[in-house]
């Protein structure tokens, strides 16, 4: 049975469960008020009687003249009870509605009546079962003198409660109907919310997205309309860095970064976004969810592209490297083919003055890097990257007293922190009016290394030293968040930071860049 069936069934017992518990309660409690009503009435009569002055005489003579037979049945007659019966302390009658038990003993308990008090009961006398009531008779507040017993039959009692169950019933019967029509639309409800699926179906459907959700290497994340959490997944929650579970938690209320929010709160689809949160790059995709015309709220995708980016950098500084040893060849081309046709045109004097200054420049920065630099990787680096700056038409000056001692990093890390740091400042001077000049030095401070990267191009405002150092930020045009752009400074940071060491940046005018690394040993040399 699909579950729309089971709650059917279900609606429906319930209701109509309550439906007869509570008839059951109203038919007892309208068999005690009419009880209570009929007991009440005839204790009335009972006592009106026993106050009678002509009963109380009548009695206390021992009726004489039969004086209290009609009295006791004007009585009955008049209030509508079964049976008014008058009689002597001992229980013989004076009066009864058949004439023949005239004289006879009562039928019933007397005793509490004749000691003053009040009997109140059931009993089957001459007239068949009755609700009854003894009073005594009192001559003037003194003695006992008589007792009075009026009842009205079970049969009658009956009747009065048998008067009372068409509006019981017919409010049931009403419930009845309300209860079938609310269990339909109920059932037709769930239905369309179940798709009629059974509660097996359900089950097995629910433990396979649940699994598969938490499962698959991409975070998910669904939200409602309103921007509140409706599930995340694990990878979700490892990536946002989210403590417990956060379903039913607004986006806003997550801890996350402002442009983070914002893109997984706002109405816009989202395609490849890059933001940055906890050190991590991340890929953020996000889709409106709809059926039939109704929005369900939002559907995030998010991917952890940090590995990805920093190999792409790491790629990116090698091609600089690459680009860098290509220009040093294609100038020291240009120069060998320079001199050639200075010798084929019939000037050797000029070839050799040339080719010797070309040599002696070269050979100063050579001999500068070679006697400063004991890592090969930087130093190949460092002459590729000032043929690469001649070609731009930049000046590279590097510090006579440059120090760089070998083992201080690794290859990769050397070719990142430098090579970015090169390529940054020769961007920002390349473009720039008057003098386009980057000078590097590294010096020795005892227990650590200071690089420092200095360029005349404009510089980075205060209010962005912060951000350049964030995954995605960049000063360059088109450097805002997601754009794919401000990885380089972000990787010199994470670089710098993971082998112990501190950037910091200063300027305008210019940008200054400085960089320290711990020397193993207290001193590097």
């Amino acid at each position: 049975m699909s579950v729309a069936g089971q709650t059917a069934l279900l609606v429906v017992a319930l209701v109509f469960g309550v439906i007869a518990a509570g008839l059951g309660a109203a038919y007892l409690q309208a068999r005690r008020a009419v009880t209570e009503r009929s007991t009440a009435q005839v204790l009335a009569v009972a006592r009106s009687v026993a106050a009678e002055p002509d009963v109380v005489e009548a009695v206390r003579t021992g009726d004489p003249g039969g004086v209290l037979e009609p009295i006791a049945e004007g009585v009955r007659r008049s209030t509508g009870t079964d049976f008014v019966v008058v009689m002597s302390p001992d229980g013989i009658r004076y009066s009864h509605p058949n004439p023949a038990q005239v004289g006879r003993r009562f039928v019933g308990h007397i005793a509490a009546a004749r000691a003053g008090g009040t009997v109140v009961e059931d009993y089957t006398g001459t007239l068949g079962p009755s609700r009854r009531v003894v009073v005594p008779v009192r001559d003037d507040d003194g003695p006992v003198v008589g007792l009075v017993s009026v009842g009205i039959g079970k049969e009658a009692v009956n009747a009065r409660l048998a008067g009372e169950l068409p509006p019981l019933l017919a409010a049931g019967a009403v419930a009845g109907v309300l209860a079938a029509v609310g269990s339909t639309l109920i059932t037709r409800r769930v239905r369309r919310q179940t798709r009629g699926l059974r509660a097996a179906q359900l089950q097995a459907m629910h433990d396979h997205h649940d699994a598969v959700l938490h499962s698959v290497t991409e975070g998910l994340v669904l939200l409602d309309p309103a921007g509140r959490v409706r599930l995340a997944n694990d990878e979700a929650r490892r990536l946002l860095r989210l403590g417990g579970d956060p379903a039913g938690r607004a986006v806003a209320d997550l801890g996350l970064p402002a442009t983070l929010v914002a893109a997984m709160s706002d109405a816009d689809v989202r395609e490849d976004d890059l933001h940055v949160h906890a050190g991590r790059v991340l890929v953020l995709n996000k889709a409106r969810a709809r059926r039939g015309g109704e929005d369900l709220g939002a559907v995030v995708t998010i991917r952890d592209r940090t590995d990805l980016e920093e190999l792409t950098g790491e790629l990116g500084a090698a091609r600089g490297l690459a680009e860098a040893l290509r220009s040093q060849a294609h100038e020291s081309g240009n120069r060998l083919h320079t001199m050639v046709s200075l010798i084929e045109l019939g000037h050797p004097e000029r070839a050799v003055e040339f080719a010797t200054g070309e040599l002696d420049r070269a050979q100063r920065l050579t001999d500068v890097v070679l006697a400063g630099v004991e890592d090969p990787t930087l130093s190949a680096l460092l002459l590729g990257k000032a043929a690469e700056a001649h070609e731009r038409g930049v000046e590279l000056v590097v510090d006579p007293a440059l120090r760089w001692p070998a083992g201080l990093a690794s290859a990769r890390d050397v070719v990142t922190v430098v090579g970015n740091l090169v390529d940054n400042a020769l961007d920002a001077v390349a473009g720039a009016e008057g003098e386009r000049r980057v000078d590097l030095s590294a010096r020795d401070l005892g227990d650590r290394l200071e690089l420092v990267v200095a360029d005349t191009g404009p510089g980075i405002p205060d209010v962005l030293r912060e951000r350049v150092l964030e995954r995605g930020f960049s000063t360059k045009p088109g450097g805002e968040p997601g754009s794919g752009r401000g990885i380089g400074l972000a990787l010199v940071h994470d670089t710098v930071q993971r082998l112990g060491g501190s950037l910091a940046i200063a300027g305008p005018p210019g940008a200054r860049v400085a960089v320290t690394l711990p020397l193993e040993g207290g001193g590097g040399g």
